[in-house]
């Protein structure tokens, strides 16, 4: 049984009252991170510990297959430092059901146990399948379904969609209008359009290569470097899709999530990394 590596020490706290940008991975337990982003001797059960003390964020997958229990969200609140957030993909059983109206008494179930993350809560993924097509009332109505706060906390609700039907002016209208981000994606599989709809802007970036050391070449790393701190401005990139125009920046600062996921799963960590001191070194 391998011996325990010591841990590392709480970073400072994110300023609350600043737009962050906040650099990720898609959970914490995965094999092969513990050959490099993990230290020699840590046991498993403090993967979460190490990783929340290294980045700033953590997206939970699982949560998309099965909602935990208010307990095991309360340990991750208790594992993780403060100024570190979760971002949690919401259960299928809720954006796969036939009528997205109906869903109301679920969700209210599913974000009620979230209470338990406390200040560790952060943006609520709300991943749509790939047949799912776009329906403006039934959607406009789930929409009005999600909560905006939780025991007095903001909640920041953020929409994945991946079907081509979603990409027509009246659905960005209507995630303007309630003030839900879309994700941006660049991923060629699924519809990948970077209007800001909301006061955060959310990133999934799935092209990390296993030939690169950080995930992605160091050319595209400057440039996604670039594209979030003018997001976080209150600007919009210009060389990315969007089916408006971009908006007049805005004087209002943006926090943003940018998580690496999928692609050569082993290197998201050093993208995320990577990413994070370009960001700091142009900040």
């Amino acid at each position: 049984m391998p011996r325990d590596a010591p841990l590392l020490p709480d970073p400072t706290p994110l300023d609350p009252t600043q737009a962050q940008i906040r650099t990720g991975i898609g959970g914490w337990t995965y094999a092969p991170w513990r050959d490099n982003f993990y230290p020699a001797g840590l046991v498993q059960r403090r993967e979460l510990v190490h990783a929340s003390r290294r980045l700033a964020t953590i997206e939970i997958n699982g949560t998309g297959y099965r909602a935990q229990t208010p307990a095991t969200y309360a340990k991750w609140r208790e594992q993780t430092p403060p100024g570190f957030v979760f971002s949690l993909k919401a259960p299928r059983t809720l954006t796969a059901v036939r009528r997205l109206a109906t869903a109301g008494n679920a969700i209210a179930d599913f974000i009620g146990d979230l209470a338990a993350l406390g200040d560790r809560l952060g943006p609520i993924l709300w991943q749509f399948e790939p047949s799912r097509v776009f329906d403006a009332d039934d959607f406009a109505a789930f929409l009005d379904r999600l909560p905006d706060a939780l025991d007095g906390q903001r909640l920041r609700h953020v929409l994945e969609v991946r079907h081509a039907s979603f990409m027509t002016d009246t659905f960005v209208a209507l995630a303007r209008r309630e003030r839900r981000p879309i994700v941006f994606t660049d991923s060629p599989e699924y519809p990948s359009f970077a209007d800001v709809t909301g006061d955060f802007v959310y990133l999934r970036l799935m092209c990390a290569r296993a030939n690169e050391a950080s995930g992605y070449p160091p050319a595209e790393l400057d440039a996604w470097a670039d594209r979030a701190v003018r997001w976080r401005a209150g600007g919009e990139p210009d060389d990315l899709p969007r089916i408006r125009a971009a908006a007049p920046a805005s004087a209002k600062p943006r926090d943003v999530f940018v998580y690496f996921i999928n692609g050569a799963k082993a290197r998201a960590p050093h993208a995320a990394l990577a990413l994070q001191a370009r960001i700091d070194s142009a900040t």
